[in-house]
């Protein structure tokens, strides 16, 4: 497949803006091919071959390719870093909930996810990890009654609602929309502990011990200026947020205060992946000892 373009995976969200910049202004050559549903889906697309590249969050990226059961080589490796901060993830639940009062009456509920594997999926383990919900060293942890499996955005809001589900999470200011709108409501927040967004590559194009495929380099070249841009025309950045990405102008203007790309966007520092399988192995995502580990999850040139 040597020379045809990339596929890239990412989401549609505000934080897709040097990607599309890289695109638009510095000639990036790639098909970029949104997943609204988010990383868990991205996982499956690049281990059927669907597209070569992933945008996504790194929680997500790292419990796909730590679990014992993995089939094969895993799909896909870390090559790239593409948001230095964490991410605030915001903890929604239905407008008309008033039995839901506070984070701790979310123990044992049902919670609602993209995927399973996904980010919001994997945050849900992070969270009763935090509050003391986890049993130690229990088997099977279950800090919520079921993990309700809704593929998109607006299903969560409207299973909140409905009942099908207690609380979800989701990224802050892509929420924030619909409590300005009345439509879910806020109970709380958490942070990543880690920098928020990787990049990953098709073990096709990204083999251990080989160089990256030359696209992957040209990729970061184009993504670096893209981010450059991004940092240099704040206006651009908020007009093209507020006009084709679905958020006000006020919350992109926000959101442009909190987020930090990287300047080189190859690389992952190796510390960010240790430190998120240990965070996942105590909150019950990964096993200790058993599962694909950190430095074989990076490929490097």
């Amino acid at each position: 497949m040597s020379g045809e373009r990339l596929r890239i995976g990412y989401v549609p969200e505000h934080f897709s803006t040097p990607l599309h910049f890289a695109l638009t202004h510095y000639g990036l050559d790639a098909e970029a091919i949104p997943f609204p549903s988010g990383t868990g889906h991205m996982v499956t697309a690049l281990r059927a071959g669907e597209i070569d590249i992933g945008i996504g969050l790194t929680e997500g990226w790292i419990a796909g390719l730590g679990k014992e059961e993995v089939e094969g080589d895993g799909g896909y490796r870390l090559v790239g870093t593409y948001v230095d901060t964490p991410l605030c993830w915001a903890i929604s639940t239905g407008a008309q909930r008033p039995e839901i009062t506070s984070i701790e009456s979310l123990k044992g509920g049902k919670i609602g996810v993209s995927r399973i594997g996904s980010g919001s999926y994997v945050m849900g383990f992070v969270l009763a990890d935090k509050h003391g919900w986890l049993v130690p060293n229990a088997s099977t942890q279950k800090p919520f009654s079921d993990n309700v499996v809704l593929n998109t955005f607006a299903n969560l809001r409207n299973a909140v609602n409905s009942g099908e589900a207690d609380f979800f999470m989701w990224e802050h200011f892509t929420s924030k929309k619909f409590y300005d709108l009345g439509e879910i409501r806020r109970v709380g927040e958490i942070y990543t502990p880690w920098s928020s967004w990787k990049i990953v590559a098709s073990t096709k194009l990204a083999k251990q011990g080989e160089p990256l495929d030359a696209r992957i380099k040209d990729l970061f070249a184009k993504l670096d200026k893209g981010v450059t841009h991004f940092n240099e025309n704040p206006e651009e950045a908020i007009t093209y947020i507020s006009t084709n990405l679905d958020y006000t102008e006020a919350d992109a203007r926000e959101w442009m205060k909190t987020v930090k790309f990287p300047s080189a966007t190859e690389g992952v520092k190796p510390e960010v992946v240790s430190d998120c399988i240990g965070i996942l192995q105590k909150a019950g995502v990964l096993a200790k000892d058993k599962g694909m580990q950190a430095d074989a999850m990076v490929v490097r040139d």
